[in-house]
C-alpha cells in the first residue's frame, strides 16, 4: 500500500493513500494539490480545524467538483458549508461496512470532546486502520490488519512530569486535556500488539517527540 502523510498533529492532519484517498482534510491546500487529478474521495474525522481546513475543502470542491466526501452526520453541515454539493456527501453510520467501488469503509467511533470517528479501510485487497484524537482504542478490534495508522500523542510518564510541574509552579496544566483526549504511546502501543499479525505496519501520528515510524 503506498500512502504519504501529508501532515500529522496540532499544524494539520492529512493522509492520502494510493493517490486515491485521503483521510482528513486539515492542510493546506498547496500541500495536496499534487493529489487533485487522482483523488476520489476523502474520509473526514471530526471538525476541528487541523482536520477539517475550510480553506483547503472550499478549494477542492470548487477546483474538482466530483470529488466525494465521506463523514458522520455532524460534518454535513460543515462541508456543505465548505461549498461540497450534498450529493457528493456520504453521511456514514460507526459500525457499518461501506462500498465506494473498489474501496471499502468501516467507521467506529472515537472519544473526543467532539463527535468524532476512525476509519477501517480495504484498498487493493490491503486493509488498514486510522485513529487520531481519542481517549481510548479499547472498544475497537482490528485484528491483522495490513496497517495501523494511530495517534501516540505523548508518553503518560511525560504528560502526569508535565502536570505536576505546572501544578507546582501554579500553572494552568493544559496538558490535562491532553491527556483526557488524545491517545497515549502506550495505549497505542497496547492496541497494536493486541491486534497486529506478523507482517503488520504500524505509523505513529501525532507524536510530539519525532515517535513516527
Amino acid at each position: 500500500m503506498r500512502y504519504e502523510i501529508v501532515g500529522t498533529g496540532s499544524r494539520g492532519n492529512c493522509l492520502v493513500i494510493e493517490g486515491t484517498v485521503a483521510i482528513d482534510m486539515g492542510v493546506p491546500f498547496s500541500a495536496v494539490a499534487k493529489h487533485l487529478k487522482t483523488l476520489r474521495i476523502v474520509f473526514m474525522s471530526h471538525e476541528h480545524s487541523d482536520h477539517f481546513n475550510k480553506s483547503t475543502i472550499k478549494k477542492l470542491a470548487y477546483e474538482k467538483p466530483l470529488l466525494r466526501f465521506a463523514c458522520g452526520e455532524w460534518l454535513a453541515k460543515p462541508l456543505a458549508g465548505c461549498g461540497v454539493k450534498k450529493a457528493n456527501i456520504d453521511i456514514l453510520e460507526s459500525g457499518r461496512r461501506y462500498s465506494f467501488g473498489q474501496i471499502a469503509a468501516e467507521p467506529f467511533g472515537l472519544y473526543h470532546p467532539v463527535p468524532n470517528m476512525g476509519w477501517k479501510l480495504e484498498i487493493g485487497g490491503e486493509r488498514a486502520l486510522y485513529a487520531t484524537d481519542t481517549a481510548r482504542m479499547d472498544h475497537v478490534e482490528a485484528r491483522d490488519f495490513d496497517y495501523y495508522f494511530i495517534e501516540a500523542n505523548h508518553t503518560e510518564e511525560e504528560i502526569e512530569g508535565r502536570i505536576a510541574e505546572k501544578l507546582r509552579n501554579g500553572e494552568y496544566p493544559y496538558e490535562q486535556r491532553a491527556r483526557d483526549s488524545h491517545l497515549s504511546r502506550e495505549k497505542a502501543d497496547e492496541f497494536i500488539y493486541g491486534n497486529i499479525g506478523p507482517n503488520g505496519v504500524y505509523v505513529y501520528l501525532h507524536t510530539h517527540d519525532g515517535l513516527a515510524m
